[in-house]
This record gives structure tokens, C-alpha cells and sequence, in this order.
């Protein structure tokens, strides 16, 4: 299977990232469980996930998917063959956010308690803090890299013009450098990445982790209709797609996993990670058949004709 490097760090993943948010969510610790395994004997071995997931689940407090990870790999022994990537800066508390040393410091301890792991493959920053300076959350970053405690650095909903304020501050002080950008990114919401952000990415030699790579499962193809989003917890985030360009994206993705006798979901993503400036698209999923519906897209090599369908259908 094709591995690429995440940014210049030395990281190489399969093209496919497994999205950890659902674990103490929508699925359970042994529904989890069953899903890592299988996703790992399938042979891939990139898994994201962050230590405020997933906190806004009634009785939840942040730190669940964390602590399903490290479960599993406590009973598993699988550390070797994962990279494990987590976030810190989103609230988990009164006093525990944001990029300040002190807070780092403590919440990587805390993360790698959970994850039953004493290092973290790819450790990013959840979200800008504007009120740290940034020399002083890239200097932690530094050590703790140099410590062991993490081998690279990722960025996550930083504004374009931070992000290359931070590789500055970065290459200027000698300091470690985020090395991934984890952005919104799919079939559907393309503008904002391709605009402001893909030539940062491809000047700086940037690896791309996409969020919401399915948009929120609009592109699985399960949604058509407002009947239809009764169907899941994530069904009320779909309503804004159910549109003419929405309807016209999936049915270019109807036309294509025809084509292939594959799903639409698998279509999508092979689709992202055929752009030349992406990594791996992040996606999830609560039941083995869907974790084989969108892993499949690993293997589907999609013709220049159909990339081309489906940029048409979605042109923004």
C-alpha cells in the first residue's frame, strides 16, 4: 500500500486516516474495539483523535475516545503498528486550554496517561490561542520532541495568515515546526482550503489531514431527503447540503461507484486523496460494514475521467 510522509517529519501513513471521535460517542468501548481491530488488520494504521473528545455527550467530561484508544492498546499490545495522532487547546475545563507552556505540559501528561502510551506520534494544536505567543507554544512543542514525548507537530483551525506567522516564528528561533495541517475539506466544501490554504500547504511541504471529509456523512450518499436525517446524531449537520449542488455532487458520485462497483463514500474519498496536496482524509465509523465502505477507498485508483466528473459537479 502507497505511504506518504506527514510534512517532512519522517511519518509515513497510508493514505486513509481513521477519525477517533465516534469512540465514547456514538459507539461504545466494545463496538470501538472491534473497529480498531479490524481497521488495523485491514493493514492500515493512521488513527485521530483529541483529548476534548468527546466532551459534548451528556455525562461525558473529555478524554473518552483517549482512554478507548488506550485501552484497546493495552489489551492489544498494537502500539507498533499504529500512528497515533491527538490535539490539545480546545476547553476541557475552567483553566485548561489554549497553547500556553504550562498547559501543554500538563495536558500531553495527561494524554498520554489515557492513551496508555508514552508517546505520541503526531501531537497538534486543536485551535489558535491568540493570547499565547507563539515562540512559547512551538519552544514546548520543541521539547517535547526532544524529550520523546512526541515525534511531530501538527496545526488545527489556525487562520492561513497564523499558520505562516507560526512557520515563521518556527524557522526563524530554530524551533520544531508544524509539520500537518488538519483543515475542513470534501467534495462539497472545497473553497476555503483551495483558496487560502492548498499553496501554503504544497510551498512549505505540509502534510493535509481533512476533517469532515464525508461532510458529516452528506457524501456516504445516505442522506437525499430531510426525511433522511433522523437517521444519525450527525443528520442535523447535513440539512445545509441538501441543495442543487448537493444533489448534483451525488449524483456524479451514483455515476462513479457505478462505474467501480464501490460506494459513494469510498468514491469521495479516493477523490480527496488524489489531490496532489493532500495526505489522508479523515473519516469514521460506527459498524464494520461502513469502516469497509470507506476504507475501500485506499484501493480504488480513480481514472482521470472520473476525478474530472466529480471536480465539474462540485465547482464552486
Amino acid at each position: 500500500m502507497e505511504k506518504r510522509e506527514l510534512g517532512r517529519s519522517g511519518i509515513k501513513v497510508s493514505p486513509f486516516c481513521f477519525g477517533g471521535n465516534v469512540f465514547g460517542w456514538t459507539i461504545d468501548k466494545k463496538q470501538s474495539f472491534e473497529i480498531l481491530d479490524a481497521f488495523v488488520d485491514s493493514g492500515l494504521e493512521f488513527i485521530d483523535t483529541a483529548d476534548v473528545y468527546s466532551k459534548w455527550k451528556p455525562g461525558n467530561k473529555g478524554g473518552e475516545s483517549e482512554t478507548i484508544i488506550g485501552n484497546w492498546l493495552k489489551q492489544t499490545g498494537k502500539r507498533d503498528r499504529i500512528v497515533l495522532a491527538t490535539k490539545v487547546g480546545k476547553p476541557m475545563g475552567e483553566d485548561k486550554k489554549g497553547l500556553s507552556r504550562a498547559y501543554i505540559i500538563k495536558a500531553v501528561e495527561d494524554s498520554l496517561t489515557r492513551l496508555k502510551t508514552d508517546y505520541i506520534d503526531l501531537y497538534q494544536s486543536h485551535e489558535d490561542d491568540a493570547n499565547t505567543p507563539l515562540d512559547e507554544t512551538m519552544s514546548t512543542f520543541t521539547d517535547l520532541i526532544k524529550q520523546g514525548k512526541v515525534r511531530a507537530i501538527g496545526a488545527s483551525n489556525f487562520s492561513a495568515a497564523r499558520l505562516k506567522e507560526a512557520l515563521k516564528v518556527s524557522d526563524s528561533n530554530g524551533l520544531a515546526r508544524y509539520e500537518t495541517l488538519q483543515p475542513e475539506y470534501n467534495l462539497y466544501d472545497r473553497e476555503e482550503y483551495e483558496k487560502e490554504y492548498e499553496q501554503i500547504c504544497l510551498d512549505n511541504n505540509l502534510g493535509v489531514i481533512t476533517f469532515f471529509s464525508l461532510a458529516s456523512g452528506f457524501l456516504s450518499g445516505k442522506y437525499r431527503s430531510e426525511a433522511d436525517l433522523s437517521q444519525s446524531a450527525r443528520g442535523g449537520a447535513v440539512k445545509k447540503y441538501l441543495n442543487d449542488r448537493g444533489f448534483r455532487i451525488l449524483d456524479a458520485l451514483d455515476q462513479v461507484a457505478s462505474q467501480y462497483k464501490t460506494t459513494p463514500a469510498a468514491v469521495s474519498l479516493a477523490w480527496v486523496m488524489a489531490r496532489k496536496s493532500i495526505t489522508a482524509p479523515i473519516a469514521s465509523a460506527t459498524s464494520l460494514q461502513q469502516l469497509h465502505d470507506t476504507t475501500a477507498a485506499v484501493r480504488l485508483n480513480l481514472e482521470q475521467s472520473a476525478i474530472d466528473l466529480l471536480t465539474e459537479a462540485s465547482r464552486y
